[in-house]
Protein backbone atom coordinates (compact mmCIF):
# COMPACT_ATOMS: atom_id res chain seq x y z
CA UNK A 1 0.00 0.00 0.00
CA UNK A 2 1.43 3.38 -1.03
CA UNK A 3 1.09 6.61 0.91
CA UNK A 4 -1.43 9.10 -0.40
CA UNK A 5 0.18 11.88 -2.42
CA UNK A 6 -1.43 15.14 -1.31
CA UNK A 7 -2.79 17.60 -3.84
CA UNK A 8 -1.97 21.09 -2.63
CA UNK A 9 -3.63 24.42 -3.31
CA UNK A 10 -2.80 27.95 -2.23
CA UNK A 11 -5.55 30.47 -1.53
CA UNK A 12 -3.82 33.82 -1.94
CA UNK A 13 -4.99 37.12 -0.53
CA UNK A 14 -3.97 40.76 -0.68
CA UNK A 15 -0.56 41.35 -2.23
CA UNK A 16 -0.66 38.26 -4.45
CA UNK A 17 -2.69 39.48 -7.45
CA UNK A 18 0.12 38.54 -9.84
CA UNK A 19 0.84 35.16 -8.25
CA UNK A 20 1.09 32.65 -11.09
CA UNK A 21 -0.49 35.04 -13.59
CA UNK A 22 1.25 33.34 -16.52
CA UNK A 23 0.19 29.83 -15.45
CA UNK A 24 -2.64 27.94 -17.17
CA UNK A 25 -6.06 28.78 -15.72
CA UNK A 26 -9.05 26.54 -15.07
CA UNK A 27 -12.59 27.89 -15.25
CA UNK A 28 -14.76 25.92 -12.82
CA UNK A 29 -18.35 26.20 -11.61
CA UNK A 30 -19.79 24.60 -8.46
CA UNK A 31 -23.21 24.12 -6.89
CA UNK A 32 -22.45 27.25 -4.85
CA UNK A 33 -21.57 29.30 -7.92
CA UNK A 34 -18.25 30.31 -9.40
CA UNK A 35 -15.06 30.75 -7.35
CA UNK A 36 -13.43 34.14 -6.88
CA UNK A 37 -10.96 33.65 -9.72
CA UNK A 38 -9.77 31.29 -12.37
CA UNK A 39 -7.72 28.59 -10.70
CA UNK A 40 -4.11 28.62 -11.86
CA UNK A 41 -1.90 25.55 -11.95
CA UNK A 42 1.74 26.01 -10.96
CA UNK A 43 4.68 23.64 -10.78
CA UNK A 44 6.88 23.47 -7.71
CA UNK A 45 9.54 20.87 -8.40
CA UNK A 46 7.53 17.61 -8.58
CA UNK A 47 4.36 19.20 -7.21
CA UNK A 48 1.41 20.49 -9.18
CA UNK A 49 -0.09 23.27 -7.04
CA UNK A 50 -3.35 25.11 -7.67
CA UNK A 51 -3.61 28.83 -6.88
CA UNK A 52 -6.89 30.63 -6.25
CA UNK A 53 -7.05 34.40 -5.72
CA UNK A 54 -9.43 35.00 -2.82
CA UNK A 55 -10.34 38.58 -3.79
CA UNK A 56 -10.64 37.89 -7.52
CA UNK A 57 -8.35 38.34 -10.49
CA UNK A 58 -8.71 42.11 -10.21
CA UNK A 59 -8.77 42.20 -6.37
CA UNK A 60 -12.31 43.62 -6.33
CA UNK A 61 -14.13 41.25 -3.95
CA UNK A 62 -14.45 42.52 -0.36
CA UNK A 63 -13.86 40.03 2.48
CA UNK A 64 -17.53 39.77 3.44
CA UNK A 65 -18.58 39.23 -0.20
CA UNK A 66 -16.21 36.37 -1.03
CA UNK A 67 -17.94 33.15 -2.06
CA UNK A 68 -15.95 30.98 0.32
CA UNK A 69 -18.09 27.92 -0.34
CA UNK A 70 -17.57 28.11 -4.10
CA UNK A 71 -13.82 28.60 -3.64
CA UNK A 72 -13.43 25.49 -1.50
CA UNK A 73 -15.92 23.45 -3.50
CA UNK A 74 -13.99 24.20 -6.70
CA UNK A 75 -10.77 23.00 -5.09
CA UNK A 76 -12.56 19.88 -3.86
CA UNK A 77 -13.64 19.16 -7.45
CA UNK A 78 -9.94 19.30 -8.36
CA UNK A 79 -9.27 16.69 -5.65
CA UNK A 80 -7.33 19.13 -3.48
CA UNK A 81 -6.49 17.61 -0.11
CA UNK A 82 -4.42 20.38 1.51
CA UNK A 83 -4.76 24.17 1.37
CA UNK A 84 -2.25 26.79 2.44
CA UNK A 85 -4.16 30.01 3.12
CA UNK A 86 -2.15 33.21 2.67
CA UNK A 87 -3.77 35.96 4.75
CA UNK A 88 -2.68 39.51 5.56
CA UNK A 89 -3.19 40.50 9.20
CA UNK A 90 -2.68 43.29 11.68
CA UNK A 91 -0.87 42.48 14.90
CA UNK A 92 -1.94 43.25 18.46
CA UNK A 93 0.71 41.57 20.58
CA UNK A 94 4.09 43.20 21.12
CA UNK A 95 6.20 40.14 20.31
CA UNK A 96 5.43 40.34 16.58
CA UNK A 97 5.83 43.21 14.14
CA UNK A 98 4.87 44.13 10.57
CA UNK A 99 6.98 42.47 7.90
CA UNK A 100 7.02 39.14 9.72
CA UNK A 101 4.93 35.97 9.30
CA UNK A 102 2.75 33.93 11.61
CA UNK A 103 1.15 30.49 11.61
CA UNK A 104 -1.73 30.83 14.10
CA UNK A 105 -3.03 27.82 15.98
CA UNK A 106 -6.50 29.07 16.89
CA UNK A 107 -9.18 31.49 15.73
CA UNK A 108 -12.19 33.40 17.02
CA UNK A 109 -14.91 34.25 14.53
CA UNK A 110 -16.42 37.74 14.87
CA UNK A 111 -18.03 37.80 11.41
CA UNK A 112 -21.73 37.82 10.67
CA UNK A 113 -24.05 37.29 7.70
CA UNK A 114 -21.66 35.18 5.66
CA UNK A 115 -22.74 31.93 4.03
CA UNK A 116 -20.78 29.78 6.42
CA UNK A 117 -21.71 26.14 5.82
CA UNK A 118 -22.33 23.64 3.06
CA UNK A 119 -25.15 22.11 5.15
CA UNK A 120 -27.85 24.67 4.45
CA UNK A 121 -30.14 23.00 1.93
CA UNK A 122 -33.16 20.78 2.72
CA UNK A 123 -31.44 17.85 1.01
CA UNK A 124 -28.02 18.30 2.63
CA UNK A 125 -26.94 15.60 5.07
CA UNK A 126 -26.02 17.46 8.26
CA UNK A 127 -22.67 16.94 9.96
CA UNK A 128 -21.48 18.77 13.08
CA UNK A 129 -17.76 18.99 12.36
CA UNK A 130 -15.20 18.91 15.17
CA UNK A 131 -13.54 22.34 15.05
CA UNK A 132 -11.61 22.16 18.32
CA UNK A 133 -8.38 22.57 16.38
CA UNK A 134 -9.38 24.73 13.40
CA UNK A 135 -6.18 24.17 11.43
CA UNK A 136 -4.58 20.91 10.33
CA UNK A 137 -1.74 20.19 12.83
CA UNK A 138 0.50 18.31 10.38
CA UNK A 139 0.20 21.10 7.80
CA UNK A 140 0.95 23.73 10.46
CA UNK A 141 4.03 21.77 11.55
CA UNK A 142 5.25 21.53 7.95
CA UNK A 143 4.79 25.27 7.40
CA UNK A 144 6.78 26.05 10.54
CA UNK A 145 9.51 23.60 9.47
CA UNK A 146 9.67 25.29 6.06
CA UNK A 147 9.82 28.68 7.78
CA UNK A 148 12.80 27.59 9.85
CA UNK A 149 14.53 26.18 6.78
CA UNK A 150 13.88 29.43 4.91
CA UNK A 151 15.22 31.47 7.86
CA UNK A 152 11.96 33.40 7.87
CA UNK A 153 10.75 35.49 10.80
CA UNK A 154 7.66 33.41 11.52
CA UNK A 155 5.74 33.17 14.79
CA UNK A 156 4.34 29.80 15.81
CA UNK A 157 0.85 29.85 17.34
CA UNK A 158 -1.45 32.59 18.51
CA UNK A 159 -5.09 33.41 17.87
CA UNK A 160 -6.44 34.88 14.64
CA UNK A 161 -9.52 37.05 15.19
CA UNK A 162 -11.72 37.20 12.08
CA UNK A 163 -13.46 40.57 11.71
CA UNK A 164 -16.21 41.46 9.27
CA UNK A 165 -14.50 44.21 7.28
CA UNK A 166 -13.96 45.75 4.90
CA UNK A 167 -13.30 48.61 7.31
CA UNK A 168 -10.50 48.32 9.84
CA UNK A 169 -11.15 48.23 13.57
CA UNK A 170 -11.44 51.03 16.12
CA UNK A 171 -8.91 51.25 18.95
CA UNK A 172 -11.65 50.30 21.43
CA UNK A 173 -12.53 47.23 19.37
CA UNK A 174 -8.88 46.17 19.32
CA UNK A 175 -8.82 46.48 23.13
CA UNK A 176 -11.85 44.19 23.23
CA UNK A 177 -10.25 41.67 20.89
CA UNK A 178 -7.10 41.65 22.98
CA UNK A 179 -9.13 40.91 26.11
CA UNK A 180 -10.67 38.00 24.21
CA UNK A 181 -7.19 36.59 23.58
CA UNK A 182 -6.69 37.63 19.97
CA UNK A 183 -3.14 38.13 18.66
CA UNK A 184 -3.78 38.82 14.97
CA UNK A 185 -6.68 40.49 13.17
CA UNK A 186 -7.78 39.60 9.67
CA UNK A 187 -10.99 39.39 7.66
CA UNK A 188 -10.83 36.24 5.55
CA UNK A 189 -10.08 33.05 7.49
CA UNK A 190 -13.74 32.36 8.30
CA UNK A 191 -15.73 30.68 6.98
CA UNK A 192 -12.81 29.58 4.81
CA UNK A 193 -11.38 27.30 7.49
CA UNK A 194 -14.67 25.75 8.59
CA UNK A 195 -15.94 25.13 5.05
CA UNK A 196 -12.64 23.43 4.26
CA UNK A 197 -13.14 21.19 7.30
CA UNK A 198 -16.71 20.38 6.19
CA UNK A 199 -15.36 19.34 2.79
CA UNK A 200 -12.60 17.20 4.29
CA UNK A 201 -9.78 19.50 3.16
CA UNK A 202 -6.82 20.12 5.47
CA UNK A 203 -6.11 23.85 5.83
CA UNK A 204 -3.50 25.92 7.63
CA UNK A 205 -2.76 29.65 7.38
CA UNK A 206 0.50 31.39 6.60
CA UNK A 207 -0.19 34.97 7.67
CA UNK A 208 1.62 38.08 6.47
CA UNK A 209 1.78 40.71 9.22
CA UNK A 210 1.42 44.04 7.42
CA UNK A 211 0.39 46.57 10.09
CA UNK A 212 -0.10 47.22 13.79
CA UNK A 213 -3.73 47.07 14.90
CA UNK A 214 -5.51 50.35 15.68
CA UNK A 215 -4.13 52.05 18.77
CA UNK A 216 -1.02 49.86 18.87
CA UNK A 217 1.31 52.29 17.14
CA UNK A 218 1.86 56.03 17.07
CA UNK A 219 1.90 56.01 13.28
CA UNK A 220 -1.00 55.53 10.88
CA UNK A 221 -2.15 51.97 10.23
CA UNK A 222 -1.46 52.55 6.53
CA UNK A 223 2.04 53.93 7.11
CA UNK A 224 4.59 51.67 5.40
CA UNK A 225 1.94 49.01 4.75
CA UNK A 226 3.08 48.51 1.15
CA UNK A 227 6.68 48.03 2.26
CA UNK A 228 5.64 45.69 5.09
CA UNK A 229 3.51 43.65 2.69
CA UNK A 230 6.41 43.26 0.28
CA UNK A 231 8.81 42.27 3.09
CA UNK A 232 6.40 39.66 4.42
CA UNK A 233 5.53 38.46 0.91
CA UNK A 234 9.17 37.81 0.05
CA UNK A 235 9.51 35.75 3.22
CA UNK A 236 6.30 33.86 2.44
CA UNK A 237 7.53 33.00 -1.05
CA UNK A 238 10.75 31.62 0.44
CA UNK A 239 8.71 29.50 2.83
CA UNK A 240 6.62 28.12 -0.02
CA UNK A 241 9.75 27.29 -2.01
CA UNK A 242 11.15 25.29 0.90
CA UNK A 243 7.76 23.71 1.55
CA UNK A 244 7.40 22.38 -2.00
CA UNK A 245 10.88 22.25 -3.53
CA UNK A 246 12.95 21.29 -0.50
CA UNK A 247 10.82 19.16 1.84
CA UNK A 248 12.00 19.27 5.46
CA UNK A 249 11.28 17.22 8.55
CA UNK A 250 8.45 18.97 10.43
CA UNK A 251 9.55 17.40 13.73
CA UNK A 252 13.36 17.63 13.95
CA UNK A 253 15.04 15.83 16.85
Amino acid sequence: MTDRVPQFAIIAGSGFASFGEDAPGLDISTRFGRPSSTIRQLRYDDHSVYVLLRHGDDHSIAPHAINYRANLAALKLLKVSDVIALNTVGVIREQARPGQLAVPAQLIDFTWGRAHTIYDSPTAELDHIDFTEPFAPALRDSLMAASRAADAECHDGGVYGVTQGPRLETAAEVDRYERAGVDYLGMTLMPEASVARELGIALAPLCLIVNYAAGRSDSSIHADIAENTMTAKLQAMRVLKHFFDEPVNPNPA
